[in-house]
């Protein structure tokens, strides 16, 4: 949902996703002189419950010295940026947001502009598409304030596991539970060894559903693990490995439910089926309740389980999905195989790159592939995004990796690039910050293991694509990927800004926060 609205010039917009809602605020130049701030009052008219939304800076002049991690009123300590984002909603709820600038000594702060808004967030459930997104954000001032420094498994009563799943999970868990005896589950997956949702798939076989699985097995990692545990979990019976086409990997990870032998709807996403997918980096699980497309995703589950080297199988899956001419029709369509100059081409991006004019969003897992480098190179989008979990894709120290780290170098000095990668805050001794630290889940993907891409997403056409495919070479041209290419639908949009802002400004800040801490102790030495 996106509102606007302007009161004696204070012009306030927000945009709500499901746990989001995202504010940006437009004052004047010549009003600002002596602007202190930002106070922001929340009124939840579902909940009931009003007050002053909280930050964790104060000035010097009246910081009341609270041990951290210390939260202070923005009435008293305000907000002192022209955009900001409230983490603490909850989906369906009617909110009313009072921004109000502030001006006059820290000591006696008066309102000088206010204004409200009313806005309602997303459900995570609505029309054909549902989207989950876990909290992603192990490593983070409000796990700390929440559990301490325990790692999950030693929190009591599963809190710390449904905190970092935010729905996701229990919506994967429900997903399968809806299946009625004589359903069908058609699974491909490429980590799958979270022994309860193994178990999951065992019970559902026990009431009458069948359940049948095609896996990665072709490398150590995932399909050592994978084995195992479909070894203790006993599930053997109904799960078929992948083998063949060892220099790719079978990367997707879908659920097609059938009933009567037909399929009704889809599971997809970038959420493996391990507990560092669902509960450690970041991930969002997308359902699609629409025949057709459920279909392509059963007729490629059909071909991904003979088990095909890529070169026999890659005409056939493109036959299921041709590749799209220009910009992608309205609704949702489907990519396979994910290749990059189909998704460049479609979304506007070189080589016709006239369509997209306001904004471009991309999450990258595991570096960046030449064709988005030259996206973000060319594209004439004035306002471009980045979060990346590293510089580069994995790589040993070489010249090779040293001219890649200058590329994307290259690509943050230009004024429209605007980068981050992921990082957490490791010490607390500048500034205030609780020191974090990681959850082990996660090693080779510890923070941004999204992929998805936003065009143009406040625009009244928006693209998203997402699915399993990194943006890198190896998804780009090699590996089993699947890709939703969603157009014109404003409430997906709004649902992945929002995350992807969140997600975003987490990093953007702890990056930038240990660069000042390095240096600084640099400095002290």
């Amino acid at each position: 949902m996106r509102v606007s609205k302007t009161k004696n010039g204070l012009k306030v917009y927000a945009v709500s996703g499901t746990y989001v809602v995202t504010l940006g605020f437009d004052l004047p130049k010549a009003q600002c002189a002596g602007l202190r701030g930002f106070a922001i009052h929340r009124a939840d008219h579902t909940s009931d419950e009003a007050g002053y939304m909280q930050g964790m800076k104060a000035f010097a002049e009246t910081d009341p010295g609270f041990p951290v991690p210390a939260h202070y009123s923005t009435r008293e300590q305000p907000i002192q940026s022209f955009q900001w984002a409230d983490y603490s909603a909850e989906p369906g709820h009617k909110y009313t947001y009072t921004v109000s600038a502030l001006k006059g000594d820290p000591s006696d702060l008066a309102v000088f502009k206010e204004t409200s808004i009313d806005i309602t967030t997303e459900s995570p459930e609505g029309g054909d598409q549902d989207i989950y997104f876990n909290r992603g954000v192990a490593a983070s001032q409000a796990y700390v304030a929440r559990f301490g420094d325990k790692q999950p498994k030693d929190v009591a009563n599963n809190q710390a596991w449904i905190w970092l799943s935010r729905g996701l999970y229990e919506a994967m868990e429900g997903y399968v539970k809806a299946c009625k005896r004589g359903d069908g589950l058609r699974i491909a997956a490429y980590e799958f060894h979270y022994i309860p949702f193994l178990e999951l798939l065992k019970s559902a076989k026990n009431r009458g559903v069948d359940v049948q699985v095609v896996f990665d097995n072709r490398k150590p990692d995932p399909g050592k693990k994978n084995r195992a545990a479909i070894k203790a979990a006993g599930i053997g019976s109904f799960c078929t490995p992948r083998k063949k086409g060892p220099s790719y990997i079978s990367h997707n990870k879908f659920i097609v439910h059938l009933r009567g032998g037909k399929p009704l709807s889809v599971w997809t996403g970038g959420t493996n089926f391990s507990d560092g997918g669902i509960f450690g980096h970041s991930n969002v699980g997308h359902l699609v309740e629409n025949k057709e497309i459920a279909k392509k995703f059963f007729d490629y589950w059909k071909l991904l389980v003979e088990d095909p080297e890529t070169p026999d199988a890659r005409n056939d899956v493109e036959a299921l999905t041709p590749l799209p001419k220009g910009s992608p029709a309205k609704g949702t369509t489907v990519i396979f195989l994910a290749l990059a100059m189909a998704l460049a081409h479609s979304t506007g991006t070189p080589p016709s790159r006239d369509r997209r004019k306001d904004g471009l969003m991309m999450t990258f897992a595991f570096g960046m592939n030449k064709v988005w480098k030259d996206v973000y190179r060319k594209n004439n989008a004035q306002f471009r995004l980045a979060l990346l979990e590293k510089a580069t894709r994995p790589m040993k120290d070489s010249p090779e990796k040293d001219k890649e780290l200058k590329d994307i170098q290259d690509l943050r000095n230009m004024p429209e690039n605007t980068f981050a990668i992921g990082d957490f805050i490791r010490t607390n001794k500048y500034d205030g910050w609780v020191k974090e630290k990681l959850t082990t889940l996660n090693t080779n993907v510890r923070y941004v293991h999204n992929k998805f891409m936003l065009v143009d997403p406040l625009s009244d056409d928006p693209i998203v694509i997402a699915g399993s495919a990194n943006f890198s070479d190896a998804s780009t041209t090699n590996n089993d990927e699947n890709m939703l290419v969603i157009r014109g639908n404003k409430r997906v949009a709004d649902i992945y800004l929002g995350e992807f802002m969140r997600l975003y400004s987490h990093h953007a800040f702890r990056e930038l926060e240990m660069a000042e801490d390095t240096a600084q102790a640099t400095r002290d030495r």
